[in-house]
């Protein structure tokens, strides 16, 4: 069980890390390029429903990524056994990091294609409320209710 959780933790933490790397990259590609940055500054109404989308999807992504896993927490997972339990908070955990990336990227392309700081904002919106979703053997612990083999928790 021990290796289950060491296996799990290190799935979570390569997740998370993927996840900032690739919006390390995604900012190093908009500050580096200059044929797409700016692209559709001039389009009123094109700027508009981007930042529409951005902010839509941060007010909605960014609480229910934090809320409904606390939510399937409460309501799956602490229901299954010790190994469907670390599948589902694998799996869940890596939902949530989806969830943030929606607002991340879209935030991103509305910043760069339209310069728009709006995009930024909900960007960075969701990349600190991914600070929320920091893996650790500790949290999955105390968040699955699992015991060391020593009896403490």
């Amino acid at each position: 069980m021990e290796e289950k959780i060491k296996q799990a933790v290190r799935f979570l933490r390569i997740s998370y890390v993927i996840f900032w790397i690739v919006s390390l990259v995604f900012v190093l590609v908009g500050e580096t390029s200059d044929g797409w940055v700016g692209s559709y500054a001039d389009e009123v109404r094109t700027v508009y429903y981007a930042e529409a989308l951005s902010i839509l999807l941060t007010v909605v992504c960014v609480p229910l990524s934090l809320k409904l896993f606390a939510w399937v927490l409460y309501r799956r997972i602490d229901c299954a056994s010790i190994a469907r339990a670390l599948q589902l908070y694998v799996f869940w955990s890596g939902m949530r990091l989806v969830l943030l990336a929606l607002p991340l990227m879209a935030g991103f392309l509305t910043y760069y294609a339209m310069l728009s700081t709006t995009g930024l904002l909900c960007a960075l919106i969701a990349l600190t409320a991914s600070l929320f979703c920091f893996p650790g053997e500790e949290r999955l612990r105390r968040e699955l209710h699992i015991e060391r083999e020593g009896g403490e928790l």
